[in-house]
């Protein structure tokens, strides 16, 4: 299995640090308002890494945590006059709702930063007793960037290029501009703690390093998060990490692209940011699966129009299939049928393959995009294998079925009931069609159905006049948009 390792910049093999074991590490939300759909698909990434990881046979620590504390909280806080923490923990509960819906597992360690304070205050510490971060007469504490000749590995930055972009706090007491916040003075109303430097809060960074630090050490095997937490964040973890313990931090850095809709990056400033809960109102969300997975976990993705609304459709073609199979395994359980030895071989030749194929595209860094293309090849194969109609054909139709349910469940899809999910597309699409185009579409179908076919191509083509597709399969058809 390779890896694509941000911070060699290549795909690696991948050994973890003791084996058979992963210890794996993914930064986790801000609670400063709802998850958009960049979240969730963090979320879902670092999920399916999980579980793959756990399918091919390792033991997963997968651990995430929630920033319940930091400048964009308090400004929500005092926007809102509600008390920071309650309104961290309003968030969370609310951001926790939206991912069940979105049917994304938990990880084995949820960790916040106001349950770490102590292990962050300790860690702040002992970084100032090594000589790598100094305290400020009005309470501040900053890491000493010079301190950590390694600054800017991850990021392939030196010194000179690290104000590049970044926003920066020009404190008078600060040795150097880029000096980054271990722990922030409180200013006045705002939510605090006491230390040694006075009262205060963390700052955004060492929150990660001494919460891994408490969860698993000094070492982790993976650490992820999404391309835009390179540099700083994750630069800045390294440092203050590695200048604590003197050890490698992390073995492999992941990173998934970035949201853009239509074209520009997904902003609260842009007015472009997709709620999560307002996509599950309008979409499955095995159809936002869908759409998200067909893009290479590290490239970024194009939200248009049209994406979710085609993964949905993909959907229905192959629910509609699966819900076939369904049909035609109802009638055969009533008959006698002796299923010979090279039949169940057949079957288990479809099983391996469906699966073996699929780890072949995961153990390529987790390549969930060729995965997805695959599954048009195995469903036009049902689909023949279903009309042929004998009973070795049914029953390797079947096989397919059985395992792309089992296989393909680790991406979280086809998990619902076929039937089911095409009569809920159908009835959704339903309602966007005038009655008018609905009778003329069941008027040709009556046609089609009593081989009247110039009468069925001459409706097709006044279906098409007022804007509407017509798709035929041996169960019926599909009307759509034009």
């Amino acid at each position: 299995m390779k890896i694509y390792n941000s911070l060699t910049r290549r795909k690696e093999e991948f050994i973890p640090l003791e084996e058979g074991k992963v210890k794996m590490y993914a930064c986790g939300i801000t609670v400063s308002g709802e998850a958009h759909i960049g979240h969730g698909y963090q979320a879902l990434i670092y999920d399916i890494m999980r579980k793959y990881l756990e399918k091919i046979g390792y033991s997963v620590t997968y651990a995430r945590n929630y920033t319940d504390v930091d400048d964009k909280i308090i400004a929500k806080s005092k926007e809102t006059g509600i008390p920071a923490d309650e309104y961290a923990a309003k968030m969370i509960e609310n951001i926790n709702a939206v991912m069940k819906k979105l049917n994304v597992d938990d990880p084995s360690v949820w960790l916040k930063a106001t349950e770490n304070i102590g292990n962050i205050i300790d860690f702040v510490q002992t970084l100032i007793d090594k000589g790598h971060a100094y305290a400020t007469a009005n309470g501040d504490v900053y890491f000493d960037v010079r301190s950590f000749p390694a600054y800017g590995q991850l990021s392939n930055r030196n010194l000179e290029d690290a104000l590049d972009g970044v926003r920066v706090d020009n404190d008078e007491e600060k040795k150097n501009a880029y000096d980054f916040a271990l722990w922030k003075s409180a200013k006045e109303g705002e939510i605090c703690w006491d230390s040694a430097w006075g009262k205060g809060r963390p700052g955004w960074h060492i929150e990660c390093s001494a919460m891994n630090r408490a969860a698993f050490g000094d070492q982790i095997d993976i650490h992820g998060g999404g391309r835009d937490l390179i540099f700083p964040h994750h630069e800045n973890e390294i440092a203050q990490t590695e200048a604590l313990t003197g050890k490698r931090f992390v073995k492999y850095w992941t990173h998934n692209g970035l949201i853009k809709v239509n074209g520009q990056k997904m902003s609260k400033s842009l007015g472009n940011s997709l709620l999560l809960s307002d996509l599950l109102e309008k979409y499955s969300d095995e159809a936002i699966k869908f759409a998200l997975l067909q893009t290479n976990y590290r490239n970024d993705i194009n939200i248009t129009d049209d994406l979710f609304p085609d993964a949905e459709k993909h959907l229905y073609e192959f629910y509609s299939t699966l819900a076939v199979v369904d049909k035609v395994m109802d009638k055969l359980r009533g008959m006698e049928l002796t299923i010979d030895s090279g039949d169940a071989a057949k079957a288990a030749e479809i099983a391996e393959k469906v699966d073996g194929e699929f780890n072949a595209c995961m153990d390529d860094d987790f390549n969930t995009a060729l995965a997805l293309s695959n599954l048009f090849g195995y469903f036009k194969e049902m689909k023949k294998l279903l009309a042929n109609g004998k009973s070795g054909e049914l029953f390797a139709a079947l096989a397919y079925a059985v395992q792309i349910r089992k296989t393909y469940s680790l991406l979280g899809l086809f998990k619902k009931s076929a039937k089911e999910y095409a009569a809920w597309y159908e009835a959704k699409n339903a309602n966007d069609i005038p009655a008018e185009v609905k009778a003329l579409a069941e008027e040709r179908w009556t046609a089609r159905q009593n081989r009247d076919w110039a009468k069925s191509d001459f409706l097709r083509a006044e279906l098409l006049k007022l804007g509407y597709a017509v798709k035929d399969s041996k169960t019926g058809y599909e009307l759509t948009k034009a």
